[in-house]
């Protein structure tokens, strides 16, 4: 994690990472404000905050109260030594736990990170580091050997040095955010921007150089295919730039008559995506630039079965495919086999799934071929998991293996997929998939299987699935009788041997396929789209969920305070006219990102248009969402009782033979006087939008966006290069 240290007046100190502010302070005694606690006491503060964490995941997971649990932490000082200290966390538990559960809470308590930092001697480095200076490396050492895996067609060793370099070349300074390694062989990390921590991306393999080399390979996929900025807006500059998206993209007018453009996407595309005609050339419009005057961006991909370029829309590929389907590599065709082997994965998964396919189990002398991997999942039965290895190739036709974890304590489980044309390839990348990112405590969070068809086969189950592999599954994927026999399957070949034979077996499903290489970033990335097959979504989402519905809002949100009321009801009306969700976050809807800690980032649909109609005195309309805000919200303490006290305010308002000011003292008691004076200046018009600071479509103010925006730029200079 890189933290950004500003100095502010006096001795204040602003420390900024991911999306946080924090301020410290000095005592008056030592010549500060006293305003804030010191950093040294944020430190202290910190192994008691984590004990108490600890003592919470272990509750919450066993459905163990915490009201009356309190924690607390002593410092004692060495009186020769005032560096030397103990840490003395107390954890006082009520007499309705048992006694087993005390041994637990206070066994997880023992897991504080911040105890386990400290206790392994945290080595500190000071150094000096030149102003803009463009030597930018990972704080990662690689050793000279080379390190050949199935599948790569380099070295852990140059895929790491190769792709940290590219990134560096663009700009991009990669900071490691966490490393995960609960069983052997088995690694994952947490890679992000230090700039910019909304484009993160996560890895996974056997070593840590070959997690690694995942990690950077899915990062490098992300920006050569925009991935990272599919659902944000880019701004105005870019919108109108040259290009948006990349120099050879091409910009279709939309008809007067809303049809589709000629030329944009081919026969099978739009008999895919037509829906019944419903399809317009609005529907097309990229979110990003918002650029309706300039119209549908296309993005060129190749068709496989002649080689012809085809144009499809931006916008199509971010709603309905979304991640699926994108790979970086060393070499084009490595790059290949990961797109195809992922859309395998997905497809195959789904219909396991949603067809509640009984599968064949792994014999346990075929698990003992790889050694590596046996070790890892004993490790997790050993751990209390047990695991269930099963062959999803249906029969030896697809590449697809499946590990399954059963997690006794809450009786869920976690069923992890994973592709390659090489059988043990596949079978590692099941059990790394099943622990990337993951805790054996975030296993307590899967469902158990039901026998449920409809719960199973519901399309929100699927996209869980693809998400974070979290939907439920069927009790029939665990019968003794599998409707397929286990076959061994195995193709191994050179990566492009490898492209072909995954290539062949689309044909044999009679499937299009499209491809666009992307290199002008110096890395071999590709995206390949299967209609019918590779999408997340529904066809259906382009008309009825599509990311561009931001159009119709973004610009009047972001310059909420300068609407004239006339403006102001169209918004609002609009709003109640989509018919969206009150609990929408205005973040997704715009496609801006917004500090979460602020209002902006905690604004959903149903609290704008309960300030909209505040701000239009229509007090009836605001009551009800007011009464919601205050009842059922995932805003802050604070930000819940302004909502209370404001329904008492309207109460009043909204009665006859009621008057604030017989109740203000009462209100200010319970209340506070700042917390009343803003409710009291929102009725009169004086706080307009209480909490929402001014922004406007340039997005001021939005430092985390324009963070985004930034790294964006990098890219697009970069391509900028590459095609002139």
């Amino acid at each position: 994690m890189q933290v950004n240290v500003r100095y502010l007046d006096n001795l204040k100190i602003e420390a900024s990472f991911d999306d946080f502010k924090i301020i410290s302070d000095q005592p008056v005694r030592y010549k500060g404000d006293g305003t804030a606690p010191g950093p040294y006491d944020y430190f202290l503060a910190s192994s008691a905050m984590c004990a108490a964490y600890f003592a919470k995941v272990y509750c919450k997971s066993r459905d163990i109260p915490t009201e009356d649990i309190r924690i607390s932490q002593q410092n004692i000082v060495d009186p020769d030594n005032r560096y030397k200290q103990s840490f003395v966390i107390h954890a006082e538990l009520p007499a309705s736990i048992s006694e087993k559960d005390k041994k637990g809470i206070l066994a997880s308590m023992n897991r504080c990170t911040v105890k386990r930092v400290i206790q392994n001697e945290i080595d500190f480095k000071i150094e000096a580091k030149e102003i803009l200076g463009n030597d930018v490396k990972l704080d990662y050492e690689v050793n000279e050997t080379k390190t050949m895996i199935p599948g790569k067609d380099c070295s852990l060793e140059e895929t790491i040095k190769n792709m940290t370099g590219l990134l560096a070349n663009l700009g991009i300074q990669i900071e490691i955010a966490s490393w995960r390694n609960q069983v052997p062989h088995v690694w994952s990390v947490h890679i992000r921007d230090a700039d910019s921590p909304m484009c993160f991306t996560n890895g996974k393999g056997a070593t840590k150089d070959a997690a690694l080399a995942s990690a950077l390979g899915e990062y490098l996929e992300r920006i050569s295919t925009n991935y990272f900025y599919s659902d944000y807006y880019l701004g105005e500059d870019i919108a109108n730039a040259e290009f948006v998206h990349y120099p050879n993209e091409k910009w279709f007018k939309i008809p007067n008559n809303e049809s589709i453009p000629s030329g944009l996407m081919d026969e099978t595309l739009l008999n895919a995506y037509d829906n019944g005609g419903e399809l317009r050339a609005s529907n097309l419009i990229d979110t990003n630039s918002g650029n309706k005057e300039r119209g549908i961006c296309a993005l060129p991909f190749e068709r496989h079965s002649d080689g012809q370029t085809v144009y499809i829309p931006a916008n199509l590929i971010a709603n309905l495919f979304v991640s699926n389907g994108m790979s970086a590599g060393n070499t084009k065709y490595e790059a290949r086999v990961q797109c195809l082997s992922e859309i395998f994965e997905r497809a195959v998964k789904n219909q396991i799934i949603t067809e509640e396919i009984t599968l064949p189990d792994v014999p346990k002398s075929v698990l003992e071929k790889y050694p590596t991997i046996l070790e890892g999942i004993n490790k997790l039965e050993e751990a209390g998991f047990p695991i269930v290895v099963k062959d999803a190739s249906l029969g030896g036709k697809f590449p697809v293996m499946c590990v399954t974890l059963m997690n006794p304590r809450n009786g869920g489980v976690f069923a992890s997929f994973g592709a390659h044309p090489r059988f043990e390839v596949a079978l590692e990348r099941s059990l790394t998939e099943l622990l990337q990112g993951r805790s054996f405590e975030g296993m307590n969070d899967t469902f158990p299987p039901t026998f449920n068809e409809f719960a199973i086969r519901e399309h929100n189950n699927i996209v869980d699935h693809f998400i974070d592999s979290t939907g439920v599954i069927s009790w029939r994927f665990f019968g003794a009788r599998p409707q397929y026999e286990f076959n061994e399957w195995n193709f191994s070949g050179s990566t492009q041997e490898e492209y072909q034979y995954l290539m062949g077996i689309l044909e044999e499903l009679g499937k299009e396929v499209y491809i666009a290489d992307y290199n002008e970033l110096g890395a071999s990335a590709c995206r390949i789209l299967v209609p019918e097959y590779s999408e997340i979504y529904q066809p259906e989402d382009l008309i009825w969920d599509n990311h561009n519905q931001a159009l119709d809002f973004r610009e009047d949100i972001l310059n909420l305070h300068s609407l004239n009321n006339e403006d102001l009801s169209s918004l609002i009306e609009r709003l109640e006219d989509s018919e969206l969700d009150n609990y929408m976050p205005i973040s997704e809807l715009i496609g801006v990102a917004f500090d979460e800690s602020t209002v902006w980032g905690q604004l959903v649909i149903g609290e704008l248009k309960a300030l909209g109609y505040l701000a239009l005195q229509n007090y009836e309309e605001a009551k009800h969402l007011v009464e919601m805000l205050g009842t059922f919200n995932d805003n802050t303490i604070e930000r819940r009782r302004f909502y209370q006290a404001l329904n008492n305010a309207l109460d009043i308002e909204l009665a006859d033979d009621l008057e604030i000011a017989d109740y203000l003292e009462s209100f200010t008691k319970m209340y506070g006087a700042e917390l009343m004076e803003r409710v009291t200046k929102t009725l009169t018009l004086e706080n307009r939008f209480d909490g929402l600071t001014q922004t406007n479509s340039s997005l001021i103010g939005i430092d985390k966006h324009l963070k985004l925006i930034e790294s964006y730029k990098k890219l697009q200079m970069a391509r900028h290069n590459f095609f002139k």
